[in-house]
């Protein structure tokens, strides 16, 4: 099967018609389909599945001779709210595609090859992105994760009860972890850089500081229509405030924040809300600029709601240093392409990814599929079908490289 049909085959699970975007939520229908397709897909190849404590899915290519040092790609199913087809799924499609390809060349590996499709990666559900890989290499304490909650309150113990596993077993995987030689994830591009330089697949050179914090504006709820302005205690105008400042801060400093979830309690149109609640989501080039901005957001929500007699708190949610991926394996990837006559440019990026995790633990790499317009985390995003196939390509040479004898 080659990629266009193994893409259509996944292409309709967690769909959802009204924005054309995908619902695939951990631990939910949606991501039980995806489970399933993964396991079909796998065993249709003869590939050995398995699905570790934390949650994540692994299809094996075993080798006898060589239980440990295997090569693992993949990256993840999951989506953000109404996000695109391709963020995660090109990845996992691809890998399995790779070793279609490998097969039908009669490449035989001469040590262990691994699909890995790692669970709560954007981290919709539960707030924590890279959960899975976080799990595996012990970066988040299991009794933390347990108690994370989604937005109805289910925590993700009981999630995973639900959904038949035992969250009593979460936690850093270092059995696992020490049979994997390195991991190499592919994903479509999420900016358009590939486009400028005529390329249809690059390299990664590493990862931006990243990390989200939640800001909590307390003030009054009272009548939207009685009220007079110089009585209100309204979390509202400090919030928008902080927007605004968010943006110039991040201007100033060559970098990115963004508040994208927001809510507003108890929520009705003819009233002043009595809390704001608020998720900012930062990025930038090195951890001091990305501190520089936080502390600047952080002073100018201070400040507004003192003006406005709100109280205010910030809290560090979760956090990622600069990721500089691993130099030789990236040089051996760009050897590998170059063998093919692919010219792969090496590029920076601000998107978090599993490999960015599993970089503290593993040799990792990344390689980038272009996206024409750079939209991503949309239901635009898209890669033009030749240089999905392109990246099939690439990654088939990677693996032969790095698995070969």
């Amino acid at each position: 099967m080659g990629f266009t049909a193994l893409w259509d085959s996944l292409l309709p699970i967690g769909r959802y018609p009204p924005t054309g975007g995908y619902r695939r939520y951990s631990w939910t229908e949606a991501d039980a389909a995806c489970r399933a397709w993964f396991n079909d897909t796998a065993q249709k190849r003869g590939l050995r599945t398995s699905c570790d404590r934390n949650g994540n899915l692994w299809a094996w290519w075993d080798h006898p001779g060589s239980p440990r040092g295997a090569i693992v790609t993949g990256s993840h199913l999951d989506s953000v709210p109404d996000g695109g087809a391709y963020d995660g799924p090109l990845g996992v499609v691809s890998a399995f595609a790779a070793i279609d390809l490998l097969r039908a060349g009669g490449f035989v590996p001469a040590r262990p090859i691994a699909v890995a499709a790692f669970c709560e990666e954007e981290g919709a559900r539960f707030g924590l992105a890279c959960l899975g890989t976080r799990l595996l290499t012990g970066a988040i304490a299991p009794e933390a994760a347990r108690e994370l909650r989604d937005g109805s309150g289910v925590s993700l113990a009981e999630a995973m009860t639900a959904a038949g596993l035992d969250p009593g077993r979460i936690g850093a995987d270092e059995e696992l972890l020490a049979g994997v030689g390195s991991f190499i994830e592919l994903h479509v591009e999420q900016g358009s850089a590939l486009a400028g330089l005529d390329a249809a697949v690059g390299i990664a050179a590493g990862i931006w500081p990243h990390g989200r914090w939640r800001l909590d504006f307390l003030g009054r709820a009272d009548h939207a229509g009685t009220t007079r302005i110089a009585d209100r205690r309204d979390p509202m105008l400090p919030y928008a405030a902080t927007v605004l400042a968010a943006r110039q801060a991040a201007a100033a400093h060559g970098a990115l924040a963004t508040f994208g979830k927001v809510t507003a309690e108890p929520g009705g149109a003819n009233a002043i809300c009595s809390a704001v609640r608020a998720w900012l989501d930062a990025r930038a080039p090195d951890e001091a600029a990305l501190q520089r901005v936080v502390d600047q957001v952080s002073s100018a929500a201070q400040n507004a709601a003192a003006e406005h007699g709100v109280e205010v708190s910030v809290r560090r949610e979760s956090f990622t240093p600069l990721v500089e991926f691993d130099a030789g394996l990236r040089d051996r990837l760009a050897a590998a392409l170059l063998a093919r006559g692919i010219a792969a440019p090496v590029l920076p990026t601000g998107a978090g990814h599993d490999a960015g995790v599993l970089a503290a633990r593993l040799p990792t790499a990344m390689l980038f599929v272009r996206n024409p317009t750079g939209v991503s985390h949309s239901p635009a995003e898209r890669a033009e079908p030749a240089d999905c196939e392109a990246g099939v390509v690439a990654l088939a040479a990677v693996l032969e490289a790095l698995a070969g004898q």
